[in-house]
């Protein structure tokens, strides 16, 4: 079974210094009405030890493009696999080691995939019926997505004619070990899940197993023409993890927009549910992966739809930059580097904290609407406001916690401000710039001449933030959270720092993010 929920001690397998803050009663009485979770633990700030190069000279990053993360309980480790063949693992979601490198090219997808599929084995020749069905014309195979059930590991892959190409195939192969043949047993036994041919109804790419929570077993899949598409799995027996039969291309989610007018390309399927808010989660990624991915969110009662955004729009009918929440875009903190085309990712549960782990590229030096590098794995904390939606934490994960103990006096000083855009670029990369912003313990939100721009209020570790300045006004609903600011965005004479932050989402889909410039206690 592919673990989602995850009963593993923190303290066991994490190796940071914490620092645990007290507990104080909430600043603004709310609304009890709303799906909070019980606030037994108080926050906790954590001290960065974790895969970074920023600031340090030292490359320790993994380069997973398209990651799909599990959680392996034999090892109890954490396994992204990605495009290309690339494997990285982690014991804790920080510290990550490359366990298979990214075979973009024909020559090195031909020497990575041998770790996977066995010394002096072509991986075409594994999956031969998949090849015959997409042809033989990439160098490699595209987001997989590996599940364990009574001891087989599966990994169902995808297969494409040509980038741009509808006629694709999700196949799978088994193997006793997760990283086959590299732990002594080659991943083997194709077979063939789904096919398209480009009638433009589906493209049989990017797949994702879920289970419901009834123990239904789902795969979610797509991109680019038809849209995201959710299919129905048997989940007994030796027909497991196969297709139910009758349904065609499944159930249709989030349409494609490719070759409509303001539509966008969709893709990166991801789902999964939260017993706290009792909802299923769709999140997709828009735009070009080499600098305009974004992330979007939709979530729904049922695994098989509809659903909705925060607006109530339904997503089996959007195709535009107009649905969808967009929990994450191109953005610049401070003076800091940019982070671009933030998508394509997966979600983990551990200890009923979520986790988002997608891949990030950097803003190139002295080029505004540029990027550099690869694709890198990313982990990102994931919380959900009082209303049930999910917001990200704009630093990348350190071990932080959140919790009871957030008080206006403690939150309150200068924050970098975001509100991502509604839109996905085209040709170019461009980032939205910070602007620095101070949270008064008052209430008040005033920018760098003093003036009033907004308001906020907060309940726990609830906020509520209001703004009134241009493009950015807009009510939103999201929380407190400690951090790790490891893109330095502070002053430079303290560096990086412990920093709470603010993410949060508006009824109109915007998300604002806000890291403070303080070192944080």
């Amino acid at each position: 079974m592919k673990k989602r929920i995850f009963g593993i001690s923190l303290a066991a397998v994490i190796a940071l210094s914490a620092g645990l803050l007290g507990a104080c009663a909430p600043q603004t009485p709310g609304d009890d009405d709303g799906n909070k979770p019980s606030e037994p633990q108080n926050y906790v700030m954590p001290t960065w030890s974790g895969n970074t190069n920023e600031g340090t000279g030292a490359s320790t990053e993994v380069a997973v493009h398209d990651p799909s993360v599990f959680y392996d309980e034999a090892s109890k480790t954490y396994y992204a696999f990605g495009s290309h063949f690339a494997v990285a693992s982690s014991s804790d979601l920080i510290n990550w080691t490359q366990e298979v490198g990214d075979g973009s090219t024909e020559a090195t997808g031909q020497r990575v995939s041998q770790e996977l599929y066995g010394d002096g084995v072509n991986w075409r020749n594994v999956l031969a019926e998949s090849v015959s069905i997409a042809g033989a014309g990439m160098p490699s195979t595209w987001a997989p997505d590996v599940v364990e059930h009574d001891g087989t590991y599966y990994m169902y892959v995808s297969l494409t004619q040509g980038f741009g190409s509808s006629r694709s195939v999700i196949s799978r192969v088994s193997s006793t070990k997760p990283l086959g043949a590299k732990q002594g047993d080659p991943y083997a036994d194709e077979q063939v899940i789904i096919s398209s041919t480009g009638d433009g109804k589906a493209n049989c790419i990017d797949p994702e197993l879920f289970y419901d929570k009834d123990g239904g077993l789902w795969m979610v899949y797509g991109s680019f023409y038809g849209g995201i598409y959710v299919l129905e799995l048997e989940n007994e027996g030796e027909n497991w993890g196969l297709p139910k039969e009758g349904q065609d291309y499944g159930t249709l989610l989030w349409v494609g927009g490719a070759g409509t007018s303001g539509g966008q390309v969709v893709e990166g399927p991801f789902v999964f549910y939260n017993a706290e808010t009792d909802y299923y989660y769709l999140m997709v990624t828009y735009g070009d992966l080499n600098y305009s991915y974004n992330m979007r969110v939709a979530r729904s009662k049922n695994p098989d739809g509809p659903y909705e955004d925060v607006a109530g729009n339904q997503m089996e009918s959007a195709y535009s930059d107009a649905f969808g929440n967009k929990i994450a875009g191109n953005f610049v903190m401070g003076d800091a580097n940019g982070y671009a085309a933030i998508g394509h990712n997966s979600v983990v549960e551990k200890d009923g904290e979520f986790f988002v782990v997608a891949h990030v590229r950097r803003q190139s030096s002295g080029e505004a609407d540029h990027v550099s590098g690869g694709h890198n794995l990313y982990v990102f904390q994931l919380f959900f406001n009082e209303d049930g939606w999910p917001v990200m934490n704009p630093n990348r994960y350190a071990n932080e916690k959140i919790g009871a103990g957030m008080t206006a006096e403690k939150l309150a000083g200068k924050y970098d401000v975001v509100v991502h855009s509604r839109g996905t670029d085209s040709g170019s990369a461009t980032f939205v710039e910070s602007v620095p912003y101070t949270f008064r313990a008052d209430g008040t939100v005033t920018d760098d001449a003093s003036a009033s721009v907004g308001t906020w209020t907060l309940d726990g570790y609830y906020v509520e933030i209001t703004l009134s300045d241009g493009d950015w006004a807009g009510t939103y609903k999201g929380v407190a959270a400690p951090g790790w600011d490891s893109m330095y965005v502070n002053d430079p004479e303290t560096e990086a720092h412990a920093a709470f932050a603010f993410t949060a989402v508006s009824d109109a889909g915007r998300s604002l993010w806000a890291v403070g410039t303080f070192a944080a206690q």
